[in-house]
């Protein structure tokens, strides 16, 4: 499967598409999508700008949008065909950002990998 992903010490001169392994089937709690539309925001910016550090050779993107492929065990929630968009925080319903945000470690894009990818696996929770 395709991905864009930063090399150190990043900078947009040093992102590179690569050829990654099909994530697979989705397992407990997990959904398989096929990406349809990514796009590019200020924090995906300043990742690939190395503004902030991220692990090298990290998928970058936190927005995406596509349709469920596949569902594992225990998701109730979606549905193969059933559109669906990523969120930068999930968690984040109302209030101040960072006191319930916290931290980026779970930010697809930062702390995880992102959705410049073709088929993300992820949790169906996240």
């Amino acid at each position: 499967m395709k991905a864009i992903v930063t090399r150190s010490p990043g900078g947009l001169d040093c992102l590179e598409l690569r050829e990654l392994p099909d994530p697979g089937q989705p397992g407990p709690g997990q959904v398989r999508v096929k990406l349809h539309a990514s796009s590019l925001n200020f924090h995906d910016l300043l990742v690939a700008n190395g503004g902030i550090p991220a692990a090298d050779g990290r998928v970058l993107l936190s927005d995406a949008a596509g349709v469920v492929e596949e569902v594992g065990e225990g998701v109730n929630e979606f549905k193969p065909g059933d559109h669906v968009v990523s969120g930068f925080f999930p968690q984040w319903t109302d209030g101040l950002p960072f006191a319930s945000v916290g931290n980026f470690k779970g930010t697809p894009g930062d702390g995880t990998d992102g959705y410049a990818t073709e088929v993300p696996v992820r949790a169906a929770a996240d």
